[in-house]
């Protein structure tokens, strides 16, 4: 019943925003009293913890997956990029907008889980990409990362709408590849760019 309850408030989250959805939808939505509700959650505040948690884990999941594909290093980061965007394409309004200015204690915990692996798997790429000459071999990658992450991170938490994101989101992946790509990985740029239209 808990897996059941917090699909369903995760369904109701995205679609109508954390804030907005009370305890006494989800359960109305799910057929059960507000009593068995909070035999699983004590409050609202750990539902939210513990849906956000169900998100991570679905999405690190995804981009797993995809890393096992072994796409390179250029077409990964797109694929990663599509995958997400379909992911929330649910929602109006951004989710970890709505969790820093109404939960900022779960989007902190989210953020502390989340930067470490970010930085891990952007590190990995990037090594990868000037292993097979689709980044430059002087790259500094510390630095990179480092920006790549902090950009995306600054459009995620402060862009209200999920369709802004997205336009940004994929600017930015255009930006840091541009940023880091030999030749040959401009050339990847250009295709994976045309095949978005």
């Amino acid at each position: 019943m808990k897996e059941k309850i917090i699909e369903k408030a995760a369904d109701l989250f995205l679609k109508v925003g954390f804030k907005s959805i009370t305890m006494d939808d989800i359960a109305s939505a799910m057929g059960i009293s507000k009593k068995t509700l909070y035999k699983y959650f004590a409050n609202k505040e750990v539902l939210v913890d513990e849906t956000t948690i169900g998100f991570q884990l679905k999405i690190n999941a995804k981009i797993e997956d995809i890393i096992s594909k072994e796409y390179n290093p250029v077409a990964e980061l797109f694929e990663i990029k599509k995958s997400i965007q379909r992911f929330f394409e649910v929602t109006d309004t951004s989710p970890l907008y709505q969790l820093k200015k109404h939960y900022p204690e779960t989007h902190e915990k989210l953020m502390s889980c989340e930067r470490d692996e970010c930085h891990f798997f952007f590190r990995q790429n990037i090594e990868r990409g000037i292993e097979m000459g689709l980044y430059r071999k002087e790259t500094d990658i510390d630095t990179s990362t480092l920006f790549y992450y902090t950009l995306m991170m600054h459009i995620n938490e402060n862009t209200v709408l999920e369709k802004d994101i997205h336009k940004l989101d994929f600017a930015l992946l255009e930006y840091h590849t541009r940023a880091i790509a030999t030749p040959a990985g401009i050339d990847e740029l250009k295709k994976q760019l045309s095949a978005l239209t």
